[in-house]
């Protein structure tokens, strides 16, 4: 038998126990929990051949009875010892995709962000459009585009204005969104609606979301129908997936909702979260973005997606839209940081104002766990490569 060592301060200590999908010098992937600087294999420690499966479909699609079950004994297991062969460094390991996903929507739920991109967008108009109140606005992404941390990034080509005419080429204005996303673990059928409420035991879990965005294309296609070529080539999510579990202590009210929203939309308590976002651009930290700013919480989001009657499945993930704060330093993308290029940023001594060949992006957060722990989510990064 085997103790997992867990270093004092560790982000991923027994307040956290974030899954993943792993594989070791080449075996098979499977279902892993990150506990301290180590990765267990819960298929050997737990004897369970549902997390001998390639991705946390299967698991999740348990149900939250199932999580809150599991989470228990992974906890009695790592405060004592665990079966030998069960534990690898997590500097040892391969990390993976954690889910299959289903359908992916983004969401556009920070009233700071949406405010300077509408100033940006629209300058003789009002930064928020009259429905922004009164519903979680999205647009529909791509699944097949959902990217683990660590994955390069093509840079996208595509329509741009141009003058007269439109031209094609590479994105000139690549850039990040700073997010959280949420993943579903268990769905509901076709007419069936998610109350806010019932959120915890809908959604499985968060990750760090780093919605990549072509500034440029996307300004040219997205009136009327909304982004499209400028988001769809690629979305990366961390490796680790936090559970609504861990995050209970994190829980905040949120900063004030006026109009007071529609019943569909209202909750007990609400979803607000205290997660602490940092944005490094080559390897400097440029934002500071906070979660807890954000206007619509994720359990309006989920009821939105629902309440028309849409199904929602396993894997299903939708992201919160790019974090930012009132402040310039809080602002969660590059957009917002240059002031759509008229303000560019010092990054090593080089001015930037979008994303070059080369720069890369890496996304940390972390978060107030139970008994006065801090727990993190590891990071979600990403290298920009030239347009192919």
């Amino acid at each position: 038998m085997t103790t997992i060592d867990i270093p004092a301060g560790s982000l991923f200590g027994t307040a956290n126990l974030p899954y993943g999908v792993f594989s070791v010098r080449g075996d098979a992937p499977r279902v892993g929990v990150r506990v301290g600087d180590s990765v267990l294999d819960l298929a050997r420690a737990l004897g369970d051949d549902v997390f001998a499966a390639p991705s946390l479909n299967p698991f999740m699609a348990q149900g939250h009875d199932r999580w809150v079950a599991v989470r228990e004994r992974i906890t009695a297991l790592v405060g004592g010892e665990v079966p030998d062969g069960s534990v690898f460094p997590a500097g040892d390991v391969t990390l993976h995709l954690p889910f299959e996903v289903a359908d992916y929507v983004d969401f556009y739920a920070s009233e700071h962000h949406a405010s300077n991109v509408g100033r940006l967008f629209r300058p003789d108009a009002e930064p928020l459009l009259p429905n922004w109140k009164h519903l979680p606005v999205s647009y529909h992404g791509r699944a097949g585009t959902v990217l683990v941390s660590g994955t390069d990034i093509v840079r996208p080509s595509g329509q741009r204005k141009g003058d007269p005419a439109p031209v094609f080429g590479p994105s000139t204005r690549l850039d990040i969104e700073a997010e959280l996303g949420f993943v579903v673990g268990t769905g509901t059928p076709l007419n069936t609606p998610i109350a806010p409420d019932d959120f915890a035991r809908h959604v499985f879990g968060a990750v760090l979301l780093n919605d990549w965005s072509a500034r440029d294309i996307q300004a040219w296609e997205y009136v009327p129908l909304g982004p499209h070529l400028g988001k769809s080539f690629a979305t990366s999510i961390s490796a680790w997936v936090v559970p609504i579990l861990a995050l209970e202590a994190a829980r905040v009210p949120l900063p004030g909702q006026d109009p007071e929203p529609l019943p569909y939309l209202r909750e007990t308590r609400p979803w607000g979260l205290d997660v602490e976002l940092a944005v490094a651009w080559n390897g400097q930290e440029v934002s500071r973005p906070p979660y807890r700013e954000m206007y619509w919480s994720p359990a309006q989001m989920l009821a939105h997606l629902t309440v028309n009657g849409a199904s929602s499945r396993t894997g299903d993930l939708f992201g919160s839209g790019t974090v930012s704060g009132t402040e310039k330093h809080q602002r969660g993308s590059f957009l917002e940081l240059s002031w759509g290029g008229k303000e560019p940023l010092t990054v090593n001594g080089e001015q930037r104002s979008f994303l070059v060949d080369g720069d890369e992006v890496v996304i940390t957060g972390t978060a107030p766990g139970a008994n006065g722990e801090r727990i993190g989510f590891g990071e979600v990064r990403g290298r920009v490569l030239p347009a192919g």
